[in-house]
């Protein structure tokens, strides 16, 4: 018998095609709020910075997505973090994948009200709103009243605060759950690296070569 994936599914398709055809205007639109801003954005909070790129999709690549999808649909995880909403696109991935388990949730977490909206708006639109919590606001505080483990952590959101949201989750993380982090040629993301890239801190991580580079580390 033929098995369908819910990333097969003509809502998340036209949703994910949607998102992706706009998400390709994002470098015209970061010249745009760069240039309205020309003290730049090294002494903004990361709130300032959420608000100010409001219009940035800055989204995990089909082929990260997909990834993503996998690595859940092997894992079976009862209860997946991501740090970094944005429009959902990353989101939509892990909640297809959610849903072929047949089991699971997401707590999702995301600084800028609008995209969180945005977001909620296409989960509902693809019948996926009843696997995610969008949780609006610094993950840093969002994320501290979280109780119970977490079995699997996708990082994709600002890449000063993947570290802090890491050790926030520590303890809820049990040996064998997996940590994603995305993007990891990008200069802020090197102090998480050197992180987990060190065993002693209770990780061994392998990067795998998708786009920008995601890292996959395993609690030990």
């Amino acid at each position: 018998m033929t098995q369908t994936s819910t990333l097969q599914d003509p809502r998340v398709v036209s949703a994910l095609d949607r998102m992706f055809t706009d998400a390709r205007r994002d470098d015209l639109t970061r010249v745009r709020i760069e240039s309205s801003r020309p003290e730049g954005f090294a002494s903004a909070t990361p709130q300032e910075q959420a608000d100010a790129k409001a219009e940035v999709y800055m989204p995990i690549s089909e082929e990260g997505g997909r990834l993503l999808y996998n690595l859940v649909r092997a894992t079976r995880p009862a209860t997946v973090v991501e740090f970094g909403t944005s429009f959902g696109i990353s989101t939509l991935y892990l909640a297809a994948a959610v849903r072929d388990n047949g089991t699971g949730r997401i707590l999702s977490t995301e600084l800028s009200a609008s995209k969180a909206a945005a977001a909620r708006r296409t989960f509902t639109e693809t019948g996926l709103d009843d696997l995610v919590t969008v949780l609006v606001g610094d993950a840093r505080h969002t994320l501290a009243a979280h109780s119970g483990p977490v079995d699997f952590v996708l990082l994709d959101g600002w890449k000063d605060l993947c570290l802090p949201v890491l050790r926030l989750l520590e303890p809820h993380l049990a040996p064998g759950t997996l940590v994603v982090a995305d993007d990891i040629d990008l200069d802020d993301l090197r102090p998480y690296l050197d992180y987990v890239r060190e065993t002693r801190n209770g990780y061994q991580s392998v990067s795998f070569p998708v786009e920008d580079g995601m890292e996959i580390s395993c609690r030990l």
